[in-house]
């Protein structure tokens, strides 16, 4: 009795790890349409933040793995939260001094400890109890990632979209005293919010590191990532992890440029009822859209595409219990597909509710792909996740060819590459449902 309830304390503070990288994931994405602005950026350049973020996923998940070895989950806990407190303390310098490296450099860092949680968080909440239990304890974990991911664009729209940045003409215009007042403001628009971020992780790490949680042991055999790396199905699964973090981030990242290309600015504001939507949103945090600045206004609208991975979720976990899972992924990339060739074809509100649906599709990729992936592989279980976790290094290649092409051809053929990413989910879905049928 007194271990269940270990586990179960274990498992509410582990939650919690979840909802975290979720929400800070997210909230990267609300800073790269301002950036962009800050630094009169090309949106291919502008996407290296998520480059450097996505990035850190590839070099740091095996050398986690061997670490966590070493010191075990609670240790490796905190020395990840650690790791995410001194990235978002790197913005404070960075927004100071208007230092677009120093922004990278932080970035890395906070995905760096991210790729620590991870690594330790996903197989600890796997082994706190039966096996028969893991997957809904996972799903119920993952929701909350999903809360962290719904929450993040509000936040990044009242809070770090909400005022205009000026171009560099416009700021050679102004006095000495005026430039100075307006880069302390800009300054603190990103530093109040990564500040605070920065203070609730340290005060996890705090918990984590004081507080009793229960010991599993987890062996994995030698020799398994050479073995792993000659499992055709094995790295077919991780190609499906990298093109799905890499197509949801691209279209995640781009969502407020994307609108803003299309003027929907001035739609949204002509249309009473989008505009009680954007207003009954941001009057939970008291502000309201009548004199903000059009990114914030766009980006309030984010919420659904991140919110419909949730809701998506919970559907998705119904379906993969009474339907193929194979079939279920390879069915819901195709309504993502045809959700992005409605968006790319139409104008207004039909694209951009289209393209937002996307997230609603988006919601059992993940863990669809990583529980097919995983399927047969016995010991060698806990090694395949930690280079599927290296496959979410997707989050920094496509986006930026994703980038490169709206420079090049604009945002509606760009698109297309999201398509082929895809496709190719779709393709692995009914491969997997093939091989159990």
């Amino acid at each position: 009795m007194s271990t269940n309830k270990s586990y179960r304390s274990a498992l509410i503070f582990l939650t919690t790890l979840f909802f975290l990288w979720g929400f800070i994931t997210v909230l990267v994405d609300s800073l790269v349409p301002r950036l962009k602005d800050v630094f009169e950026m090309s949106y291919a350049k502008t996407v290296l933040v998520q480059f450097a973020f996505f990035t850190a996923f590839f070099v740091v998940s095996v050398p986690a793995g061997a670490l966590l070895s070493k010191i075990g989950y609670r240790k490796g806990i905190v020395l990840g939260l650690i790791i995410m407190a001194l990235g978002c303390l790197l913005f404070y310098p960075a927004a100071e001094y208007r230092n677009f490296n120093v922004f990278l450099i932080g970035y890395f860092t906070l995905a760096g400890g991210i790729t620590v949680l991870q690594v330790a968080a996903n197989p600890y909440v796997a082994l706190l109890g039966s096996e028969e239990d893991a997957s809904s304890r996972l799903n119920l974990s993952q929701a909350f990632n999903s809360l962290g991911t719904t929450i993040a664009p509000i936040v990044g729209a009242l809070f770090l979209l909400s005022d205009s940045v000026k171009t560099s003409e416009e700021i050679n215009l102004l006095t000495a005293l005026e430039k100075v007042d307006y880069y302390s403001a800009e300054a603190a628009t990103v530093q109040t919010p990564f500040l605070l971020i920065a203070a609730f992780i340290g005060i996890l790490a705090l918990i984590f590191a004081f507080i009793k949680l229960p010991k599993v042991m987890q062996e994995s055999p030698k020799g398994g990532y050479l073995s792993l790396l000659k499992n055709k199905l094995m790295l077919m699964g991780a190609l499906g992890i990298f093109v799905y973090v890499g197509a949801e981030v691209a279209i995640g990242s781009f969502l407020v440029n994307y609108f803003s290309d299309m003027n929907l600015a001035v739609i949204v504001m002509e249309n009473e009822m989008m505009m009680n939507i954007a207003n009954t949103i941001a009057s939970v945090f008291n502000k309201t859209f009548s004199n903000s600045d059009p990114k914030s206004l766009l980006g309030i609208f984010i919420i659904f595409y991140w919110g419909g991975a949730m809701i998506g979720r919970f559907i998705g976990a119904y379906l993969t219990k009474i339907m193929d899972a194979g079939k279920v992924l390879s069915m819901f990339a195709s309504l993502a597909i045809l959700m992005i060739l409605i968006s790319i074809n139409t104008q207004g509100l039909i694209s951009m509710w289209s393209i937002l649906a996307v997230g609603l599709f988006n919601s059992i990729m993940f863990p669809t792909i990583f529980t097919l992936t995983l399927e047969g592989l016995g010991d060698l279980k806990a090694q395949a996740s930690g280079l599927l976790c290296m496959a979410i290094v997707g989050g920094a290649i496509i986006p930026f060819a994703f980038g490169s092409l709206i420079d090049g051809f604009g945002f509606k053929k760009a698109f297309i590459l999201t398509v082929i990413c895809y496709g190719y989910i779709m393709y692995y879905g009914r491969l997997k449902n093939r091989k159990t049928s």
